[in-house]
């Protein structure tokens, strides 16, 4: 909690001087400033920067922080500012960055039916109701399923023959072959045709002003993971499982494959953790339990949350309204927002890019 912060240790920081970028594994302070002299009844200004969206938490944290200054002596009138700015972090060395877009989040499962997909959505919609700017990539190519779950029709338009324009649903930006082909139209591609239609929906996009792109991988470890981690600038990687320890096993090769290639792991998803039933209220572990906090613990990467095996979840992505959005003060909702604020904050963790602060160096003969 940001409280601990704040003790009568701090007062020295607080009287007459600034103190910049201190950080700690929750957020930023900036700028302390006292206005005035003296020690005693002097008023006090804070900035606090996240490296993360929380526009939902702003108010509490603010709020918390204030009141955590007031109580310490000689501190008169508190003001405290709270923001957020996501920053560029940096992916795999070597790998191009795509204009428009600051972070790469994917979202893998070694096994198909685990809801992978329906985690990703949520996960881009969670971000974005936190204040961020989202985009999603369907990176399945042979079965595409946003479009759907985004509840997006037509085609994308193409303002210079070039590029395509995202398309739009509940706010953030998307791009999937499902725009370009008919919805019963099956993909009967071979590998480096796959390969090349991800990296042209990729960077022949014209993203804007990304904080977030969320991808959501096909399952498996084949050609299209293997172009994700060799050619594309991936932030973090979210794997989702089910407790199920055939699922499981899968997931391992998915976490294992990331690590491989020097993808960081932001943490695992359980899905289907547990069903209540809908008429008695009787809670059991379908497909076993504790499985996702198992590999978690011996892989040493983070559990982020576990979902309920609810029907409503599956009848809100295949409405076109997935759970954040058609029910955003429910249980599930909440769990998705606090993965993503969790997603988020790792990701605030991360070393940052600085590769756009250097200058370009010109030799030329005179």
């Amino acid at each position: 909690m940001l409280c601990e912060y704040f003790s009568e240790n701090a007062l020295p920081w607080l009287v007459g001087m600034s103190y910049k970028a201190v950080r700690t594994d929750r957020h930023k302070l900036i700028h302390w400033v006292n206005r005035g002299g003296g020690l005693l009844d002097r008023d006090v200004s804070v900035d606090v920067e996240l490296a993360y969206p929380a526009k939902t938490q702003i108010e509490p944290m603010r709020k918390q922080v204030a009141a955590r200054l007031r109580a310490l002596p000689g501190v008169g009138a508190v003001t405290v500012n709270v923001a957020s700015r996501i920053a560029t972090h940096a992916a795999q060395r070597g790998v191009k960055l795509i204009p428009g877009v600051k972070n790469i989040i994917a979202v893998a499962s070694g096994k198909g039916g685990v809801g992978k997909s329906t985690t990703a959505v949520n996960l881009a919609l969670a971000l974005a109701a936190e204040g961020a700017a989202v985009g999603m990539l369907d990176a399945d190519i042979y079965g595409p399923s946003q479009p759907t779950m985004l509840g997006i029709t037509g085609r994308p338009e193409s303002k210079d023959g070039k590029t395509l324009e995202p398309m739009s649903g509940h706010g953030i930006q998307a791009s999937s072959i499902g725009f370009l082909i008919d919805i019963d139209t099956p993909m009967v591609w071979r590998g480096p045709m796959v390969t090349q239609a991800l990296e042209q929906l990729l960077r022949d996009t014209r993203w804007r002003d990304l904080d977030y792109l969320v991808v959501d991988l096909p399952p498996g470890t084949g050609d299209i993971q293997l172009t994700l981690a060799q050619k594309v600038p991936v932030t973090g990687a979210v794997i989702v499982t089910t407790p199920q320890d055939i699922a499981l096993i899968d997931a391992r090769k998915g976490l294992k494959m990331f690590e491989k290639v020097g993808i960081p792991i932001l943490g695992v998803v359980e899905n289907m953790s547990i069903h209540v039933c809908s008429n008695c209220g009787h809670e059991e572990t379908i497909f076993g339990a504790g499985g996702a906090a198992r590999m978690c613990q011996d892989y040493g990467t983070e559990l982020l949350g576990a979902l309920p095996l609810d029907i409503r979840i599956r009848e809100q992505a295949d409405g076109g309204k997935p759970t954040v959005v058609a029910d955003p003060d429910g249980r599930a909702a909440e769990i998705y927002r606090a993965i993503a604020r969790r997603v988020a904050v790792k990701i605030g963790e991360l070393q940052k890019d600085m590769s756009g602060k250097f200058p370009n160096i010109v030799i030329q003969n005179t």
